[in-house]
């Protein structure tokens, strides 16, 4: 309780403190399985709202154009270090705010504005910032599109290098927002040496996996890395650009001052403390973990009578054609209605979608938060039952809701977090 005479005159704020409360029980209640998001550990949310909330700090490690940072450029320097060792790379800036401002700070940087740009294509699972015309990528810079096979749904490597050949574009980015199998970085790296390209690799979904040794690292391939610090890799939201030390100048004055004035200082000082916690021994087993429950989820999927796209997953998203289990059952529908029944999960369009991306035939499902629980291939049978039987009672209101009362009642052997 606030004092008379305190210098924080309003006080708490009891909606604020509420709504907390609330989320927290969503959270520990139900069955997260968003693929970009995760828990993030206690020492995570402890630095993020720590007080270097309140520091400004415009510029980099010993070059800022503000005084006191002497305890920031520590904590940047920290993260720096620790973020080149996870994944051996030449140079690191860790303030970019998100994923996608990594992204547009990395065009900047190697791109004029109309430069042609190839990505993977939207409705294959490639991301908003890979060419969407509703984005500033699609707006700014002329993207061509490659995609999956029509039969086996993984990525046509050849088709992309023909299209290379014909665009003949100046940067090509691999990676996805859902996409379930391994990228392989050589053949982008090869297609690009032939053509003269830059080499991007978007790590947004499957940095942590990289880190734990899940995923083939595309640093020694690659001429940038970008990646979001959470998802995955378990930190703070946020993101990072690696790159080679001859393109470390240009990627720095892109994000400073080209896209973003002060870092987030209380997120790069999280950053620091995710970084080490992807260091530790223990994270490579965390991502076997993952891959093995994305497996066993998969499976349990099928049984169910889902049809997953590719046949499966080799990382730790998984996207969902809805079509075999129910043809009248859309994304939108399944995402509304999983949701009261305690299951999160999102709409997604899958290759060659039919239905609109506000509505779509598919939806994604990731295992990354509920393998930070503990939860194994047992309770991913769970899972895949939990999803079919929510879909098939979803016209009936007191069946979805009983079986909400079932997912919390496994959630509860799993708390993320103990008070």
């Amino acid at each position: 309780m606030t004092s008379s005479n305190s210098i924080w005159t309003v006080g708490a704020d009891p909606q604020i403190e509420q709504l907390i409360r609330q989320e927290k029980e969503r959270q520990m209640t139900s069955l997260q399985l968003i693929a970009s998001e995760n828990f993030a550990s206690p020492a995570v949310m402890e630095a993020t709202g720590s007080v270097f909330t309140n520091k400004y700090s415009e510029g980099y490690p010993r070059r800022r154009y503000y005084g006191g940072n002497a305890h920031v450029d520590v904590a940047e320097q920290l993260a720096i270090d620790r973020v080149k060792q996870l994944f051996g790379a030449e140079h690191a800036n860790v303030q970019p705010h998100s994923g996608s401002q990594a992204n547009a700070a990395v065009y900047m940087a190697l791109l004029d504005v109309g430069d042609t740009v190839m990505g993977m294509s939207l409705d294959h699972g490639g991301h908003l910032t890979h060419g969407s015309p509703v984005n500033a990528s699609g707006r700014f810079y002329n993207f061509v599109s490659y995609g999956l096979t029509e039969g086996d749904e993984r990525i046509d490597y050849e088709e992309m290098r023909s299209i290379a050949l014909a665009e003949r574009p100046k940067l090509i980015v691999a990676g996805a927002t859902a996409y379930p199998r391994r990228i392989d970085p050589e053949p982008f790296r090869k297609v690009c040496d032939e053509i003269g390209a830059y080499f991007m690799f978007d790590a947004a979904h499957i940095a942590g996996l990289i880190a734990g040794g899940q995923h083939p690292n595309p640093v020694p391939s690659a001429d940038v890395v970008t990646f979001t610090t959470h998802k995955t890799l378990r930190g703070p939201r946020g993101g990072c650009i690696l790159s080679t030390e001859s393109l470390a100048k240009k990627i720095d004055s892109a994000v400073f001052p080209g896209n973003q004035g002060g870092p987030l200082d209380h997120v790069v000082l999280a950053k620091a403390v995710g970084f080490r916690e992807a260091l530790d021994p223990g994270f490579a087993d965390y991502a076997k973990r993952i891959v093995d429950n994305a497996s066993a989820l998969a499976d349990a999927l099928a049984n169910q009578g889902f049809r997953l796209v590719s046949g499966g997953t080799d990382n730790h998203l998984l996207l969902v054609d809805l079509r075999s289990f129910d043809d009248d059952l859309t994304g939108k529908e399944a995402q509304e209605v999983l949701d009261l029944g305690g299951v999160t999960l999102n709409r997604n369009t899958i290759p060659d979608d039919p239905r609109s991306p506000f509505v779509t035939s598919g939806v994604r499902m990731g295992v990354a938060s509920v393998t930070t629980q503990g939860m194994s291939s047992k309770e991913m049978g769970q899972i895949a039952e939990f999803t079919a039987r929510i879909l098939r009672q979803r016209d009936d209101d007191s069946a979805v809701k009983a079986i909400a009362t079932e997912v919390a009642d496994l959630c509860a052997k799993f708390p993320p977090y103990s008070d």
